[in-house]
């Protein structure tokens, strides 16, 4: 398949010039790109998704809703509304789209919202919510708003700087883009990754000491989670079960399962897929199911002998180093 893509190498050289050119236009002010007068922190990527986008941005809606009144706001991608939409006691996957959703289930003391026009969602969420600090979930090609804060994510064995333009390869953005990233973090990186490890990936990102660059890992939560029940997830080992997954890249899950010990069948579909009727049915007939979180909220309302396995965000060097650079973002 890597090969077959190659093949598409002069499209993405195509693409690279209306993205190098968009960009220039920003650059110069051609295009406006527009600041707030509140904190708006953007947690995104360059390539197209299975950075880990979404336990990053909890991790950091987490950490900054003690202090300010926080908001996450998404473009709502595949949602069956339009607009502007405040997450309330009625949302619904598609009211809303699956992260966001599970944005609006997990964390109760932050203002979930979505709005393909994010400048009107900013202005939205501070004019009526009156909200201190935007996180702007998956903006960071969102050139119209201006960040005050860039946090920029890329998955350890799949670094941007390896990576092509679309379609070839899987960055959206050009790889100089990374520039414009106040913090570099390299996702899903081994739990044990060594200090000579992170140097040599330091290097591979063309990055200097002084940069800001953290490693974080997922760590996966002893139990699974059900509508009626939770369990252990060592209790699998006994019963085998079907991994239903709906993500971009859903490697590292399979890999800490096959870990495990666990004997379970794959069905893999791609990232933020909408299960038809047909799909719903076939899937009734497996006995036990378990997920990911944002698939979770997709097939809940369909499946009863469902589970999802819940996953955290735990930074491998300078925690409070990282921590303490948000929590100055948010207060400029």
């Amino acid at each position: 398949m890597q090969r077959l893509r190659k093949l598409l190498l002069p499209f993405s050289w195509l693409y690279g010039v209306v993205v190098f050119i968009r960009n220039v236009y920003y650059d110069w002010q051609i295009f406006a790109s527009k600041r707030f007068d509140i904190p708006v922190i953007c947690i995104g990527n360059l390539s197209v998704g299975g950075t880990g986008k979404t336990p990053m941005t909890e991790y950091i809606a987490q950490l900054l809703a003690d202090s300010y009144k926080t908001a996450i706001l998404s473009r709502g991608y595949k949602r069956a509304t339009q607009g502007f939409v405040l997450a309330d006691e009625n949302a619904t996957v598609r009211s809303l789209g699956d992260e966001p959703f599970q944005y609006h289930c997990k964390l109760p003391n932050v203002t979930v919202a979505v709005d393909e026009n994010r400048r009107n969602g900013i202005e939205q969420l501070k004019t009526t919510q009156g909200i201190e600090v935007v996180l702007l979930d998956d903006g960071f090609q969102h050139r119209k708003v201006k960040a005050s804060f860039n946090v920029l994510l890329t998955m350890y064995g799949d670094l941007y700087t390896d990576d092509l333009l679309l379609p070839a390869g899987n960055l959206r953005d050009t790889k100089s883009q990374a520039k414009r990233a106040d913090i570099i973090v390299v996702t899903k990186c081994p739990s044990d990754l060594t200090h000579q490890q992170m140097i040599k990936t330091q290097r591979r990102l063309q990055l200097s000491p002084k940069d800001q660059l953290y490693f974080s890992t997922i760590e996966y939560h002893s139990k699974v989670i059900g509508h009626k029940d939770d369990r252990e997830l060592s209790d699998l080992k006994s019963m085998p079960f079907t991994l239903v997954t709906g993500i971009a890249k859903p490697a590292p899950l399979l890999n800490y399962l096959n870990a495990q010990g666990l004997n379970f069948k794959h069905l893999e579909y791609s990232d933020h897929h909408n299960f038809t009727p047909k799909e719903i049915a076939e899937l009734k007939a497996h006995e036990l199911i378990l997920t990911t979180e944002k698939d979770f909220t997709r097939l809940s309302e369909h499946l009863d002998h469902l589970y999802y396995l819940p996953i955290r965000v735990r930074i491998l060097n300078d925690e409070n180093q990282f921590n303490n650079a948000i929590l100055k973002a948010a207060s400029s």
